[in-house]
């Protein structure tokens, strides 16, 4: 590893940052930019390069080394990275997956075009080629398709000596490195040791790993979802899970670090789908095709919408003896709807991460019902007490108060149930809670508002 590195620093990149990278680009200093560069970390590089225009990015990137390149690579947004690969030769891009783990190599070489991913296969080292074939014969969204084979593992007759000399060959591809797994001589997993084990047995040559294994090996398959991988990982506090095939032989490992990427990955589709979008359409689809994909969200929520002018036209006497009512109506609806629409977030946060149970699905239904009586009682009284004041009389506020609390719950309710339905009968959770849900709930709010207010109009007149 270059000396250079251990004299980066943090940077902030901002405007001037990149007016004066981008001046020396378009000057062609190459020698000034490489020196700027080698005090950088990765990650501000591809901060750098994702914020200059689209070529210049391009010939900063090309100024990298074959390491750095890589890292770089992977931390770049999705429209830099596609635009980068692009324009690099098959012999490039073989040059820079051959520095990266084999879980990031697929990720880099599966994006491709098949012709172009056949070519960098066959120009990668054999034994890596054959590794990232391996790894896109499984589903992106398995432990297969995420693992890495950059693993080790040792025989339980093996000597400390004879798994120090493994660990000190496998090591240098290894970047987190913290267990190695102990198994016959079929492949298959039987215990696993950690590293700290093994440096206090290596004063007593004697010791083999089966004396100082543990056989209590959590372990996936490589079939197993990502997200339950996710969830294991976390409940059980590991930093890394090894991955076995059907005959229970050691196939990958997932580490940590892979695991707080899938979850970054995870809330933010689940986060796009609530909104009624795709994770990655700003960056990989034209505007025709972004507009068609939120189209039928904005139909659906236009549909229900129409509910609400159809329960106002209903008690338009109403509204038309006490005109203030419609000063309140877009506040309740809007509080309602914002509530709900934070319990159906929280729902399928909580799904995603392992957090809730369907089998035990009343638990959170109770809890949210809770938090929702809590916040509707403050906000019913705040609304109630501006509503009274406003009106001239108390009942008016007791009105809009009460509207408001029921509102809250049923919205709540509503926000909360829904994904644990969907979860049930098999559809994705983050799906049925789009706009069209705080639609719905804009909906309850209004009607319970208006029916509440149609009872009690002999006291407000």
């Amino acid at each position: 590893m270059p000396e250079k590195k251990q004299h980066r620093a943090v940077i902030e990149v901002d405007q001037q940052l990149l007016s004066d990278i981008s001046d020396l680009v378009i000057s062609k200093s190459e020698t000034l930019l490489k020196n700027i560069l080698a005090d950088i970390y990765p990650p501000d590089i591809a901060l750098i390069i994702d914020n200059l225009e689209e070529q210049e990015g391009l010939e900063l990137f090309k100024l990298l080394n074959d390491e750095n390149q890589a890292e770089v690579l992977l931390e770049l947004g999705e429209y830099q990275k596609e635009f980068i690969l692009d324009r690099l030769s098959t012999v490039e891009i073989s040059e820079i997956v051959g520095e990266m783990d084999s879980d990031d190599a697929t990720d880099i070489i599966g994006d491709l075009e098949d012709d172009k991913a056949e070519d960098v296969l066959e120009q990668m080292e054999a034994e890596d080629s054959s590794e990232v074939k391996e790894l896109l014969n499984y589903p992106e969204d398995s432990a297969g398709g995420i693992m890495q084979k950059e693993y080790v593992t040792v025989k339980a007759a093996d000597s400390i000596n004879r798994a120090v000399e493994i660990i000190r060959e496998e090591a240098p591809d290894n970047e987190h490195l913290y267990h190695v797994w102990v198994t016959d001589d079929s492949g298959r997993l039987h215990g696993i040791v950690s590293l700290k084990k093994i440096i206090v047995a290596l004063n007593t040559p004697s010791v083999i790993m089966a004396d100082i294994m543990s056989t209590e090996v959590i372990s996936v398959t490589v079939d197993t979802d990502r997200e339950e991988v996710a969830s294991i990982m976390r409940k059980y506090d590991l930093v890394s899970i090894p991955v076995v095939d059907e005959q229970q032989r050691v196939a990958g490992k997932i580490s940590f670090d892979d695991i707080a990427e899938i979850m970054e990955e995870e809330f933010t589709e689940d986060v796009a789908k609530i909104v009624g979008s795709d994770a990655e359409e700003l960056a990989s689809k034209s505007p025709f095709q972004v507009a068609w994909l939120r189209l039928p969200w904005v139909l659906i929520t236009l549909g229900i919408q129409f509910l609400a002018g159809v329960v106002i036209n209903y008690y338009d006497e109403t509204l038309a003896k006490v005109l203030l009512l419609t000063s309140f109506m877009p506040i309740i609806s809007a509080i309602s709807g914002n509530t709900g629409l934070q319990a159906s977030a929280m729902t399928v946060r909580a799904l995603a991460t392992g957090g809730i149970s369907l089998n035990r699905w009343a638990e959170p239904v109770k809890r949210s019902l809770q938090i929702s009586v809590i916040i509707g009682s403050i906000c019913g009284l705040i609304i109630g007490l501006i509503g009274a004041f406003w009106y001239g009389k108390a009942i008016f506020g007791i009105v809009v108060g009460i509207s408001m609390l029921i509102s809250i719950n049923i919205s709540a309710f509503v926000g909360t149930t829904t994904p644990l339905l969907s979860k049930r009968m098999g559809f994705d959770p983050a799906i049925t809670v789009g706009p069209f849900e705080t639609a719905f709930q804009d909906v309850v709010g209004i009607t319970v508002f208006l029916t509440l207010s149609t009872f009690a109009l002999k006291w407000l007149l």
